[in-house]
């Protein structure tokens, strides 16, 4: 599978890069909107904090899935973005998953614009820790949890590291030890704004680029489609590739239907032998 028009478009240019969850999907994490994704009904953020019933419910799955999440390795797409980097012509990647697989295959200037699973942070005073170690806690209030979520059938772990778990009403979770207030994953969850700095952040990055490429995206989210709009509104060229259409198609230059593994792969290729002739 080869697209030559995306070639030309990005060569010689420097590249910011957007990315969603169809990016994750060959490192087996399911998509949310894509042609082949398993019905998803993410938690909003109204929901966890108005009822102790779904904040319940939210960690025993999270116990549960965030584990899956921190094995899971980076894909050939990941792996190509970063090698694109370290040839100088992607100077950094925004990307909207929170599965860290970007940092994971050597990206080194990466903004988690919906943060990341792998830590927890108190919605009262600020108060932050690791996920691992709110997971030790959890583990000793609920010995044995996880493997007799296990023993009922193979765990399918969402974006947002929340995993199918059928009996979740036994759980036990933690607050905040510092204040009492509610812990919550670092993750921007639907119906929660991103932090201004981080997207001012991500805006920097549209703004210095001479390129934006989107990987893996259906840019229904507005908190990834604005720097679509964004770029074209600089005059900066767009280039998307996904499978299936998105909301910004109609907005960019050059759109590639397929999967980003092999996609990416083939253009890291292109690119970096560009740069190195350059």
């Amino acid at each position: 599978m080869e697209s030559p028009e995306l070639v030309a478009l990005l060569a010689g240019r420097k590249v910011a890069v957007l990315t969603g969850a169809g990016l994750s999907t060959d490192s087996g994490i399911p998509d949310y909107r894509g042609p082949d994704s398993p019905p998803s009904n993410p938690m909003t953020i109204r929901q966890f904090t108005s009822d102790p019933a779904f904040r319940q419910r939210y960690w025993a799955r999270n116990h549960v899935g965030w584990r899956h999440m921190d094995e899971t390795q980076p894909n050939a797409g990941h792996r190509a973005l970063a090698e694109l980097e370290r040839c100088g012509v992607v100077t950094g990647v925004i990307t909207q998953n929170v599965d860290l697989l970007h940092t994971k295959a050597g990206s080194r200037n990466v903004v988690n614009l919906h943060g990341t699973y792998a830590r927890v942070a108190c919605l009262g005073c600020g108060y932050t820790t690791s996920r691992a170690a709110l997971a030790e806690q959890l583990e000793a209030l609920n010995p044995g949890f996880i493997e007799r979520a296990e023993d009922v059938g193979g765990i399918a772990v969402a974006p947002d590291a929340d995993a199918a778990v059928a009996d979740t009403a036994s759980f036990r979770y933690v607050d905040c030890p510092s204040c009492g207030g509610m812990l919550k994953p670092d993750i921007v969850y639907f119906g929660e704004n991103v932090p201004k700095r981080v997207v001012a952040q991500a805006y920097e990055l549209v703004d210095q680029a001479e390129a934006l490429l989107v990987a893996g995206s259906s840019l229904t989210v507005f908190s990834g489609y604005r720097f679509v709009r964004h770029a074209v509104s600089l005059g900066i060229p767009v280039a998307i590739v996904n499978r299936g259409p998105t909301r910004g198609d109609a907005l960019a230059n050059v759109k590639v239907d397929g999967g980003c593994s092999e996609l990416l792969t083939l253009l890291a290729g292109e690119l970096a032998r560009s740069a190195l002739r350059r």
